[in-house]
């Protein structure tokens, strides 16, 4: 039940770090990067049955 919560956040904050809005532009793919990287190792700890 807590990883399918903090998925659901992770994803969430993924999808609030893109960068659309123009004071954003310049920011590159760093936050979106960083917190996709994060979900992918939660998904894979999730389904290895570690978290």
């Amino acid at each position: 039940m807590l990883s399918t919560i903090l998925i659901i956040i992770l994803i969430l904050l993924l999808i609030g770090a893109l960068p659309t809005w123009p004071y954003s532009a310049g920011w590159g793919y760093g936050p979106g990067g960083i917190l996709g990287l994060i979900l992918i190792i939660i998904l894979i700890l999730a389904l290895l049955g570690r978290l």
